[in-house]
């Protein structure tokens, strides 16, 4: 998989070190010519490119054409998001991702083609919203760009969806349990299956999956209740 970073920011060297690590080729667009220099050093000369990764002529130099993926992954978000543009209009890149510094620019970014939108402001007050304690609910993956949600939730004794069977949990947005890790073992989470403490419930829907596990499945008794 060729992939093409946009951005050499810290995002940006930890993407690249983890592709490098995982055998992929990439090559990251890095708009500072001291720290391209400096991440020539790191990943070597051909995995960076100076330049400004909006510029046509930069994205053909650096293959944007054959890529599989293009990440714009910079500190500014009218910058990523004409990356995105110019890699899926004019070079007819598959898949793009944006990262997102300004979560109110999320939705433009996803109505302009944006596969992948990915906000850390969003992420981290959503979590600090549902006050989710360590390992209660966790979101694992987006998925659709961003419009869908894979997380995980723990039951423990005081969960309200303890000792409940899988079918009797009802979730207004739609969100659906698709499965459950019990003593280290994957089951599929059948409408029968009773929920017992130390179950690990995998759940797939829309963006409120994590606050409606959280919420329904998960938080212990006496603050929510099971729908």
């Amino acid at each position: 998989m060729y992939v093409v970073l946009v951005g050499g920011g810290a995002i940006g060297a930890q993407v690249a070190r983890r592709l490098r690590n995982e055998g992929h080729e990439f090559l990251m667009i890095e708009k500072s010519k001291s720290r391209a220099q400096y991440l020539q050093e790191l990943f070597g000369a051909d995995a960076v490119l100076h330049g400004d990764g909006c510029e046509v002529r930069v994205m053909a130099e650096a293959g944007i054409g054959r890529a599989d993926v293009v990440a714009a992954i910079t500190g500014d978000d009218e910058d990523n998001l004409v990356v995105c543009q110019m890699a899926k209009r004019r070079f007819n890149v598959k898949r793009t991702i944006a990262r997102v510094i300004d979560p109110r620019h999320e939705e433009l970014f996803r109505r302009l083609g944006v596969d992948v939108v990915i906000s850390s402001t969003t992420i981290i007050y959503n979590l600090i919203e549902q006050e989710i304690e360590t390992g209660e609910v966790l979101p694992i993956g987006a998925l659709q760009g961003g419009g869908l949600e894979v997380a995980e939730a723990e039951i423990t004794n005081r969960s309200p969806a303890c000792g409940k069977a899988v079918g009797s949990l009802y979730f207004a947005d739609g969100t659906a349990i698709v499965a459950v890790v019990r003593e280290g073992r994957h089951m599929v989470a059948t409408p029968d299956l009773v929920l017992r403490p130390g179950d690990v419930v995998v759940a797939i829907g829309p963006s409120t999956t994590s606050g409606h596990l959280h919420a329904q499945v998960a938080a212990p008794v006496g603050t929510a209740e099971v729908g």
